[in-house]
């Protein structure tokens, strides 16, 4: 609430989700009071007057409203979002019931526009996004399940599971599939005995930035590059495992002494496959800034292996430099002292960083806050208080709200790991440098914008404001070789 009216309006303005509960927005012509989140029409800024609870509300004489239900908010409870969720969990579990898009706004009890808002809100997608990409985990699972008693001897067909999953035609099954996984279904289904696979990559894609990406420590102990040679230690169910990927500008060839189905999910993220950086593209040149993805049309934001190690990167980089960042997360990996071969180590777990003391990380450089921040977190998703791997397949909202509310993870952090570990399109991490700088030479501006003008300018972008994250972060950056 020591915000200025002006900052307030504007936060109302864009309907920004991440101000509810900060305050409350009354609206003195109608009578009502809203989140400010809320997609009711706009009001004059004379007319409205900002309030820091809803009992202030009420007794101003105002009454809440009835689309963004703003008492139930305040006391914790979302029914819309959890109307969103519950039908975002009924596609995904029978994706086959919904024949396109207009089944899933006659499901709703929503209007079609409506709809639309709250799914690139909460989800940042489309209802019918939503749809494809349940229809592909479903194909996924029925094209890895074990085979069942009464037919031990024959798994379905590639046909059979494509109409099981929803797809109406063999061709859109595997359009999709192949477009998110690099893998025709048949490749898909050979993982499971396998331990190595080629995925191919899309057309025109940016593999020199992949690499610049790949090989941002060059003195990291978990990961190592050499040219188009780059070998890892991930994390997977079984234990630590050995990943080693051989890049060509059309493939990525890849081998692991380990679960190949596992393997590809982190390949797949690395890569940045279910990124639709087409659509970006689109809207750049449509924005009439073409310069921005000039050179890397298909540039892609290559996810982190884990939700953990996208975790623990947001805390450590948190307000220094990219240099002593990469030294303490290598200092904490050195520490914790789980070498695999050849001189790498394998990531740290999140029981094995809640084992330390911050006197073990104060004494290798940490700050005290860095220090209690890493360690009180990863107790918390050692005792379960942290679910990691819900928030990978819940709402953006959820997420937002789950990470806010931990101790040491502000706006910056929360923004970096939902886009960068989480995979949720539509964030921006405010206050990043990179952001700042790059919108100041795409926009040719005078001074790097603040806070809230970074907001203000990078709405344009959405709903790939992550991927105009990633373009800006470069934008000022020397070509890759």
């Amino acid at each position: 609430m020591r915000m200025s009216h002006r900052t307030l309006f504007a936060r109302v303005l864009a309907s920004d989700a991440s101000c509810n509960g900060r305050f409350f927005t009354g609206v003195l012509t109608t009578g009502i009071y809203c989140l400010p989140s809320c997609r009711a029409r706009k009001p004059k800024p004379e007319n409205v007057q900002f309030f820091p609870t809803c009992e202030a509300a009420r007794a101003a004489g105002l009454r809440p409203c009835r689309k963004c239900h703003p008492d139930d908010f305040a006391r914790g409870a979302d029914p819309v979002l959890d109307d969103v969720e519950t039908l975002i969990a009924e596609i995904r579990a029978e994706p086959a019931r919904f024949p396109d898009g207009r089944s899933i706004v006659r499901r709703s009890g929503f209007g079609t526009t409506r709809l639309f808002e709250l799914f690139r809100q909460h989800f940042h997608v489309t209802p019918a996004d939503a749809l494809i990409a349940a229809r592909l985990t479903a194909a996924k699972a029925l094209l890895t399940q074990e085979p069942t008693s009464s037919a031990p001897d024959r798994a379905p067909s590639i046909l059979e599971v494509g109409q099981r999953a929803g797809f109406e035609s063999a061709s859109a099954f595997h359009q999709h599939f192949r477009r998110v996984t690099g893998l025709t279904p048949n490749a898909y289904r050979d993982l499971t005995p396998s331990r190595s696979f080629t995925v191919a990559l899309p057309e025109g894609y940016s593999l020199p930035y992949l690499r610049r990406a790949l090989t941002r420590d060059v003195h990291s102990v978990t990961e190592r590059s050499d040219g188009d040679r780059y070998r890892a230690v991930v994390q997977l169910r079984a234990g630590p495992a050995l990943l080693e990927l051989q890049l060509s500008s059309t493939a990525v060839a890849v081998e692991v002494n380990g679960s190949a189905i596992e393997a590809h999910g982190i390949v797949a993220g690395l890569l940045g496959l279910e990124q639709d950086a087409g659509a970006f593209a689109r809207l750049a040149a449509k924005l009439g800034l073409p310069r921005l993805i000039a050179g890397r049309p298909e540039l892609r934001i290559s996810q982190t292996p884990t939700v953990f190690e996208g975790l623990v990167w947001a805390i450590i980089g948190q307000q220094i430099n990219f240099v002593f960042a990469c030294q303490l997360k290598r200092r904490l990996i050195l520490r914790i002292g789980r070498e695999f071969g050849d001189g790498l180590h394998a990531p740290p777990l999140p029981a094995e960083v809640a084992a330390l003391e911050p006197a073990d990380l104060i004494a290798l450089k940490f700050s005290r806050s860095k220090a209690d921040y890493l360690i009180s977190t990863a107790r918390m998703i050692v005792e379960g208080s942290l679910d990691l791997e819900a928030l990978r397949h819940g709402s953006a909202t959820r997420a937002a709200r789950t990470l806010l509310a931990v101790r040491g993870l502000g706006p910056w952090s929360v923004n970096y790991l939902m886009m960068r570990a989480l995979g949720f399109p539509d964030c921006v991490p405010l206050g990043d440098t990179g952001v700042t700088s790059g919108l100041q030479a795409l926009l040719h501006l005078d001074e790097r914008p603040d806070v809230e003008a970074t907001r203000r300018l990078m709405a344009m972008f959405s709903p790939y404001r992550s991927l105009a994250t990633a373009h800006l972060w470069q934008f000022n950056q020397p070509v890759p070789a």
